[in-house]
């Protein structure tokens, strides 16, 4: 890269850019570079950010009002392009380009660069230690190959230098592994070092997936051994061939011509794309892994694969010349990109987007529900350490001072919880007091919470103003919970959030959602509040009518509520329908009770 120098342009001069291929770099007014592209044109590509139809997209405009410089350099090919536009992606983390962030550390197969090699797993890759296989998108794939290669062959797995002078001087013994016929025991010059070489190279073939070499071998093995009429050897090799067919049978998928491909499939959703890819090999799937792209500024799908399939390949030490995709992408040497529309490469395109599919399911069912948002987004509205997942709304209802009741309302995750709202009957206010209201309810719920040792809720809501939750906080300092239980409380007129100790309101965007719920809480208490005031006073309506009645006692006027449910129903009945409840004589006295001319309901 070291012949690749940058030129350096103002936003307004982009126009000196030249038409040839290469990579720009978008740098906004501290110098930091906000964006990184490859193009066949620089620019026409350059040039394309800056039009009309182009900024209709906000992210892009977004992008372009920030770019306050550009940089450029000019390279051969597009291969060259995009091995420049990784390299500068990876070192600059731009803002604006997509990220194929991969936090997970993949198992590799190692082949120990020593004498007398081991064969182990491992996550950490060391330059010149070894041979390395992989990586292994499952470990469970990379055991079965592991045990594969145990079960055929007798490789040692202690550490120690079997140098030739250590070997020769007796400085080892063998261990248990020899005794169980685990190991030939070389640290002994049991086993010699060409006959391990041997096994070696048989197992370099296996993690290489050439599993066609060591089948040849095994073949020739058992009609050597089956020649000198050595038939338990014979039989050791059969079953070795027999299990090596067992293990290629169990992932092949296509034609066993299929070789030395790759696929790649993409499927996007909003503001997201899914790309899975398959690692064939003799017709078997040598890997298959999946991973989501967040696409920052609307790119096209013909625009992040290239980039995947670089990315990828180099990561999984692809050299496959072949790949086969779902929709037509740039080719670059030495690789051939191709869409299958028939046959055996046209099934394995389609397995690959059935993984896709299914990723991105799983993805949407993962993706945090829209209660989350909002709870999230409150909680950063509001400030609070915790998510509210568990919030209680107060509310005061009365009339002139007459029937004073109170409401709780219990939302959960966003969500009402019915079983848990409660009614308050004001027991120690007299009068319309809605600050003394709210003293009592507040110190009765949370005092019977602390002494049931349930619960409290991540979130208090109060109906009202600085006064009406200052109130409220005086009862929580009287409980010795102030501060414990965040609490905030909500004008009714320019629906403002008030914090404690704080004299000016929060003012929330009035289309948040936050807001809303915020509003939903209180509406409910209210109405929850307002319904349990009305059947009170109904109810004080009900008893001062039929108490008044001379002659009619508690029994008889619980029989008529039981059947008739209101005193509408009692007075519209006529004698006879109340006579068959209450008897002829007690139904007169009520009818001509209620009827009395001037009564009104």
């Amino acid at each position: 890269m070291n012949e690749w120098e940058f030129q350096r342009y103002k936003k307004d001069n982009f126009r000196k850019v030249p038409d040839s291929p290469g990579v720009y770099k978008y740098l906004n007014k501290e110098g930091v570079i906000i964006y990184v592209g490859k193009a066949k044109n620089l620019r026409k590509r350059v040039a394309s950010y800056f039009t009309r139809a182009q900024q209709e997209s906000l992210k892009t405009l977004r992008l372009v009002r920030e770019i306050s410089e550009i940089e450029f350099v000019i390279v051969n090919t597009e291969y060259e392009a995009l091995v420049l536009e990784d390299s500068l992606i990876k070192e600059n983390q731009p803002k604006y380009n997509i990220m194929l962030k991969d936090g997970k550390s993949y198992p590799f197969i190692c082949l120990k660069n020593e004498r007398f090699p081991r064969v182990f797993s491992t996550r950490q890759v060391k330059k010149n230690d070894g041979e390395y296989f992989g990586p292994f998108t499952s470990v469970r794939a990379m055991n079965n190959v592991l045990n594969l290669v145990k079960k055929f062959y007798k490789i040692r797995t202690c550490s120690f230098n079997l140098s030739e002078k250590n070997v020769t001087s007796g400085k080892f013994k063998v261990c248990l592994e020899y005794h169980i016929n685990n190991c030939k025991g070389p640290c002994e010059s049991h086993q010699g070092e060409d006959d391990y070489n041997n096994d070696i190279a048989h197992i370099r073939h296996i993690l290489k997936g050439n599993l066609q070499a060591v089948k040849l071998s095994f073949k020739e093995l058992i009609e050597q051994a089956t020649r000198h009429l050595h038939f338990e050897e014979a039989q050791v090799f059969k079953e070795r061939l027999e299990s090596l067919d067992n293990f290629q049978s169990k992932s092949l998928v296509a034609n066993p011509k299929i070789s030395d491909t790759d696929v790649f499939t993409i499927k996007s959703d909003e503001d997201k794309s899914f790309i899975n890819y398959m690692k064939i090999d003799e017709g078997s799937i040598k890997l298959s892994e999946t991973i989501e792209v967040k696409r920052k500024l609307d790119e096209s799908e013909n625009e992040i694969l290239p980039l995947v399939i670089f990315n990828l390949r180099k990561r999984f030490s692809s050299t496959n010349a072949t790949v086969l995709t779902n929709l037509q992408a740039e080719t670059w040497e030495p690789i051939e990109i191709s869409v299958p529309l028939i046959g055996d490469k046209k099934k394995l395109v389609d397995l690959s987007l059935k993984n896709v599919e299914y990723y991105r399911k799983e993805s949407l069912n993962n993706t945090p529900s829209i209660s989350d948002k909002i709870l999230a987004q409150l909680k950063e509205d509001l400030s609070l350490e915790n998510t509210p997942h568990h919030i209680e709304c107060f509310d005061n209802s009365n009339i002139q001072g007459s029937n004073p009741v109170a409401s709780m309302v219990c939302f959960k995750n966003a969500r009402p919880s019915k079983r848990d709202y409660r009614k308050f009957k004001i027991k120690t206010v007299v009068g319309a007091d809605d600050f003394g209201s709210m003293v009592e309810i507040v110190t009765r719920r949370y005092k019977r919470l602390r002494d049931e040792k349930e619960p409290f809720p991540d979130l208090i809501v109060v109906d009202g103003g600085k006064g009406q939750l200052s109130t409220a906080c005086d009862a929580l300092k009287n409980l010795g919970l102030y501060g414990e239980i965040p609490i905030v409380g909500i004008a009714k007129k320019l629906e403002e959030i008030y914090l404690p100790n704080d004299p000016y309101p929060l003012h929330i965007n009035k289309k948040s959602m936050s807001l809303k719920l915020i509003q939903q809480i209180r509406d409910e208490a209210h109405r929850f509040a307002i319904t349990f005031h009305r059947d009170k006073r109904s109810k004080g309506q009900i008893v001062s009518k039929l108490d008044s009645i001379e002659g009619i006692g508690s029994k008889t006027k619980d029989k008529l509520l039981h059947h008739f449910k209101s005193v509408q129903r009692i007075k519209a009945a006529s004698i006879t329908e109340l006579a068959q409840f209450i008897g002829l004589s007690k139904a007169q006295i009520v009818f001509t009770s209620l009827n009395k001319k001037g009564d009104l309901d």
